[in-house]
C-alpha cells in the first residue's frame, strides 16, 4: 500500500480518491474549496490539507485532477504548489485533460528535482470514475509507469502507456475527436427517427446490435430520446478539450473539419444556455433549429 495525495476533488477526482482509500492506500486530499476536502474526509476518512504543498509532503505518489492548463500550473508550480512540498523520488500522476505542452513543461521542471511525472488523462466520465472503470492514457517513462500502474488501477479498468511524456494527452485528444463525430451522428439519427415517426428506443435497441453500435449509443440514447441532458460530460469541458485538439492539429498539420464543425455546434449549445448540459445535447441544438 502507498502513501498518496490527491489534488482536485471535482466530479472525477472525488470518487477517484475514494477508490484509492478503499484499496487500502493512505490518502491525503486537497481541494481549492477546502470545505469539500473536509467533507470528503468526514465521509470516507484519510486527511485533508490546506495547500497542495502540504498535501504533497511525505507522499510516494501525488495525483492531480483539475480543470485546465492554468489550474494545473497553479496547483503544481504556484506559491503553495506541489513543487514546494514534493520529495525526490515521488511520482506525480496528472489526470487533468490538458495540453501536451503543459505536460512536457511540468516534466522538465520536476525532473531536475528528482521528481517523476506521468501525464495520464482519463476517459469514462463521471460514471466511470464512480464505478472505478476509467480508461487511463499515460505518457512517461516505462519504468515509472510500471511503478504507478498498480496504484492507478484502483479506479481504472484499463491503464496503458502510449509513449513518452505528452503521449497521454495526445491520445486523449484522439479520444475526444472520435467522440465528437459519434455524438453528432447519433443526434442526427435520433432526430431523423423522431421525424419519421419511429419509436427511437426500439430502433436503437435493434441497430445497436449491429455495425452502428457505439458506447455513446449504448449509454446515451435513452436520455437523448427523453431530452434529458443533465447526465455526463459537460459541454463547457468538451469545448475546452476540442480547443486543445484543434490547436494541436494546427501545429502538426492535421485536418479536422468535422471536429471543428462539432465544436461550432457546441458553441451554439452554449448560447442556448447549455454550458453544463452533457455532450449529447447536440440533439437539443438540432431540435431547436428545426422549430
Amino acid at each position: 500500500m502507498a502513501k498518496v495525495a490527491f489534488i482536485g476533488l471535482g466530479v472525477m477526482g472525488y470518487p477517484m480518491a475514494r477508490h484509492l482509500l478503499n484499496k487500502g492506500h493512505e490518502v491525503t486530499v486537497y481541494n481549492r474549496t477546502f470545505t469539500k476536502a473536509q467533507t470528503w474526509v468526514e465521509t470516507y476518512g484519510g486527511r485533508c490539507c490546506a495547500t497542495p504543498k502540504e498535501a504533497a509532503q511525505g507522499q510516494e505518489f501525488v495525483f492531480t485532477c483539475v480543470g485546465n492548463d492554468n489550474d494545473l500550473r497553479e496547483v503544481v508550480l504556484g506559491k503553495d504548489g506541489v513543487i514546494h512540498g514534493i520529495e525526490k523520488g515521488t511520482v506525480l500522476v496528472d489526470h487533468t485533460t490538458a495540453s501536451a505542452d503543459v505536460a512536457r513543461e511540468l516534466y522538465q521542471v520536476l525532473a531536475p528535482k528528482g521528481v517523476h511525472f506521468l501525464d495520464a488523462p482519463v476517459s469514462g466520465g463521471q460514471a466511470g470514475a464512480e464505478n472505478g472503470l476509467l480508461t487511463v492514457m499515460v505518457g512517461g517513462d516505462e519504468v515509472i509507469f510500471a511503478r504507478a500502474k498498480p496504484i492507478i488501477e484502483a479506479f481504472a479498468r484499463c491503464a496503458e502507456r502510449l509513449g513518452d511524456v505528452g503521449a497521454g494527452q495526445l491520445t486523449k485528444m484522439v479520444n475526444q475527436i472520435c467522440i465528437a463525430g459519434v455524438v453528432q451522428g447519433l443526434a442526427e439519427a435520433l432526430q431523423f427517427a423522431r421525424n419519421a415517426g419511429l419509436d427511437g428506443e426500439k430502433v436503437i435497441e435493434v441497430i445497436s446490435k449491429g455495425a452502428a453500435q457505439s458506447w455513446q449509443m449504448e449509454n446515451r440514447y435513452k436520455t437523448m430520446w427523453g431530452q434529458n441532458y443533465d447526465f455526463g460530460f459537460a459541454v463547457d469541458w468538451m469545448r475546452k478539450d476540442l480547443g486543445i485538439a484543434l490547436e494541436e492539429a494546427r501545429r502538426n498539420g492535421s485536418h479536422l473539419p468535422l471536429t471543428a464543425l462539432v465544436d461550432q455546434f457546441y458553441s451554439e449549445v452554449q448560447s442556448m444556455g447549455g454550458n453544463r448540459w452533457d455532450t449529447s445535447s447536440l440533439l437539443a441544438r438540432l431540435e431547436k433549429s428545426a422549430k
